[in-house]
């Protein structure tokens, strides 16, 4: 399988990598043009004048003129033997433009051949040469050879600097674009920097954003788009937290309202004479009290009161079973180890309640166990009861849902219990999920992150 490239996640390192393939794109296309540039130079101040010699030398030697391969400074000479040694790279462009001009002066010949010789500053072969010539060769690192062997069996032979342009193109190519890397990409990642830091501060606050708590404004810096997108997140964590205090005052005022005539209701109960009748009433009536304690806890959910604290998770969930035993409860625990834990005991004494009430209400029993993992706490509820259908299991969860095919009215409630629980957990950063018994039942687990 094959690695997908990684390509950077970060706003700083998508531009600094598109800069870079940019410069990176320029400098191959310069490349380009100046190569093509030094080939044609090259044409021109070598390629053409080798080519005229070599063809004026060979038209000489048809016409019998000797003499000037016979001067020692002569640029082309008579060899009885092929002048290129073996291995050399061949000069394509000299030899091709050579058989042209051969042919277009009607000049026999058997072979042409070239070879581009190199040449370094300390090499012995410079030892032998004229001191002007060796000085030029050692700077261009390199000379081309060229023969012409002609009908005859004798070679024309020429040699010439060759300079090395694609090398030293190729590096001065290279120091060129670190300079611009340098120059360009330096200020282009201190500018994203300069960018994203405050991008990434306002993500950690917008993702740490608490209703219940009273952060001071962001410090509006960076540019000018960013500063206004602070300025406007401050504005709406502001107006969000104005909308909580202004729905905790109605909720406040609603709860107040509603508990005062249910326990005028309550002292009227006592008047009526007829037991039943005044058991019934006093069950309706608590089961609305118990109804707006639980609409109000969830509707208050998102700004707790109860500060986190540390908490013995095995000794919280023993207190909670051992209140339902003193009420003659079937409630088993296997008895764990301290595990301490940090949150908010009250609200979670609540969420462990409710689901040991559920197994009680369902299957009459319940079994709870704690398990310490290394970095998670699994407290597990488990009961004998009807179970659930495995397609709703998630949707018990939601506020005023119920299961009226197997949990009937009389023994539940209104459908707030589990959406409690839900939401207790997810603020303690945890997850409660619901999953069928092997041979019947039910099994709650809370997971909380250690």
């Amino acid at each position: 399988m094959i690695a997908r490239p990684r390509w950077p996640r970060s706003l700083s390192g998508q531009i600094a990598l598109l800069v870079a393939v940019a410069l990176f794109v320029a400098q191959a296309i310069n490349f380009a043009l100046l190569y093509r540039e030094r080939r044609e130079l090259r044409f021109t101040q070598i390629v053409v004048p080798t080519v005229t010699r070599m063809v004026d030398a060979a038209e000489r030697l048809q016409a019998g003129r000797l003499a000037p391969f016979d001067r020692p400074r002569a640029r082309v000479r008579l060899a009885a033997r092929n002048p290129v040694p073996p291995g050399l790279r061949p000069a394509e462009d000299i030899e091709f433009g050579i058989r042209s001009g051969l042919a277009e002066s009607n000049i026999a010949y058997r072979a042409v051949v070239s070879g581009i010789r190199h040449y370094s500053a300390d090499d012995p072969r410079l030892a032998g040469m004229r001191r002007d010539r060796a000085r030029r060769l050692a700077n261009l690192g390199a000379e081309v050879v060229v023969g012409v062997q002609l009908r005859d069996g004798r070679w024309l032979t020429l040699s010439g600097p060759w300079p090395r342009a694609e090398r030293t193109l190729l590096w001065q190519l290279i120091a060129q674009t670190l300079i611009l890397y340098a120059v360009v990409l330096l200020p282009v990642l201190w500018i994203g920097r300069r960018v994203t830091r405050p991008l990434s501060e306002l993500t950690a606050r917008a993702r740490a954003f608490a209703p219940g708590g009273d952060p001071e404004p962001m410090t509006e810096r960076g540019p000018g788009d960013v500063r206004a997108l602070i300025a406007a997140y401050n504005e709406l964590s502001a107006r969000v937290s104005a909308m909580l205090d202004e729905k905790d005052r109605m909720l406040g005022a609603i709860g107040h309202d509603l508990r005062t005539p249910l326990a005028a209701l309550r002292v009227r109960i006592e008047s009526v004479e007829d037991d039943a009748d005044r058991q019934r009433m006093a069950d309706i009536v608590g089961e609305m009290h118990r109804t707006l304690e639980d609409i109000l806890s969830l509707a208050r959910l998102g700004r707790p009161s109860e500060p986190i604290a540390d908490v013995d998770m095995a000794a919280l969930v023993d207190a909670v079973v051992e209140d339902f035993r003193d009420l003659d409860h079937d409630v088993a625990f296997d008895e764990a180890d301290r595990i301490r834990m940090r949150l908010r005991p009250s609200l979670m004494r609540r969420a462990v309640r409710n689901l040991i009430e559920n197994a009680i209400k369902y299957a009459g029993a319940a079994e709870v166990q704690i398990t310490a993992e290394l970095n998670r706490v699994v407290i597990a509820v488990c009961d004998r009861g009807p179970g659930l259908p495995v397609d709703k299991l998630d949707a018990v969860f939601d506020p005023f849902v119920r299961l009226e095919s197997s949990r009937n009215r009389e023994t539940g409630g209104i459908g707030l219990g589990l959406a409690l629980t839900r939401a207790i957990v997810r603020d303690a950063g945890g997850r409660v999920t619901l999953e069928n018994r092997a041979g019947g039942g039910l099994v709650a687990r809370i997971e909380l992150p250690r």
